[in-house]
């Protein structure tokens, strides 16, 4: 098989995979688990399986330096938070509805490099950030019972915020450039787990998991949008570039979108298609925007 085209089975498989967060999440919220509690199942049984899947399988060493710890640290915190914001969402807005705000992050991240990284804010970027503020008024204005919660889009554009401010400083920060993908990945998943043990109290408030579908989807979690998402895009990138990757992570927002229609019956009307496709044309632009001479 020619390695492009492998390439975008392996970029597909991870944002569909990824999209699969609201599929296991939702249940797990209806049997009366919080978000915390999710959360900190989610990232201990990906932390376990993956560490082991490193150590074992690929014999990656885990030994950091001091230099290395503290920028680790953060960017696992800020990873952490934004999981926590978007499942957060999931409680007042549709999960398709969240997933595809979520997707502005591409938008932010560009902003953010222009304002702090000084480059170039290009023509194709002004014209596809109008775009994706033009789709998200369409979001939150498209549902028939009335208007989107403001709770849960402010949550979401938090998490998109946070997950874009993680991307940059993994690329920018020097002491962790130089780090294996897996090796990082790893201790992101592993210092994100601070969050939840204090926000449980040390875990005296983690609730059990009582019920065998509690286990199954607390284990999806930790396995198709987390492991097989991280382990599919790092490949993905080694063979087509970031660039043809992120593009696929358009599909992140429409698998979340498909599951909340045919599994959970979210509504979806024709104002909240065209801000869905806005939004990811907007975004796609910005991605795609190096193609472009303005």
């Amino acid at each position: 098989m020619r390695r492009r085209t492998l390439g975008v089975i392996f970029g597909a498989a991870a944002a569909a995979s990824y999209g699969t967060n609201p599929l296991f999440a939702l249940p797990l919220f209806a049997l009366g688990l919080g978000v915390n509690s999710v959360l900190f199942y989610r990232y201990l049984f990906a932390v376990i399986i993956y560490g082991l899947w490193l150590k074992f399988h690929k014999k990656i060493c885990f030994k950091l330096t001091q230099k290395e710890f503290l920028p680790l640290l953060i960017m696992g915190l800020f990873f952490s938070f934004s999981s926590l914001t978007l499942f957060e969402a999931f409680k007042y807005i549709d999960a398709g509805i969240a997933c595809t705000i979520l997707f502005i992050y591409p938008a932010i991240v560009a902003i953010f490099m222009v304002l702090f990284f000084h480059e170039k804010f290009s023509k194709t970027v002004l014209f596809a950030l109008i775009l994706v503020i033009f789709g998200i008024n369409l979001l939150y204005n498209g549902k028939p019972t009335g208007s989107l919660s403001p709770y849960g889009v402010g949550m979401v554009i938090s998490s998109a915020l946070l997950y874009a401010a993680y991307i940059i400083g993994v690329k920018n920060i020097k002491a962790i450039r130089h780090i294996n993908s897996g090796k990082m990945t790893f201790y992101v998943m592993l210092f994100g787990l601070i969050v939840y043990i204090v926000n449980l109290k040390f875990c005296t408030e983690l609730q059990p998991l009582t019920e065998p579908k509690m286990w199954l989807c607390t284990l999806a979690l930790a396995l198709l949008p987390t492991v097989l998402s991280i382990e599919t895009i790092n490949i993905a990138i080694k063979l087509i570039g970031s660039t043809t990757a992120a593009v696929l992570g358009a599909l992140e927002p429409l698998t979340a979108i498909f599951f909340g229609v045919v599994v959970f019956h979210e509504q979806l009307t024709p104002k909240i298609i065209v801000g869905i496709i806005a939004v990811l044309t907007g975004v796609l632009l910005v991605i795609l925007r190096k193609n472009f001479r303005s």
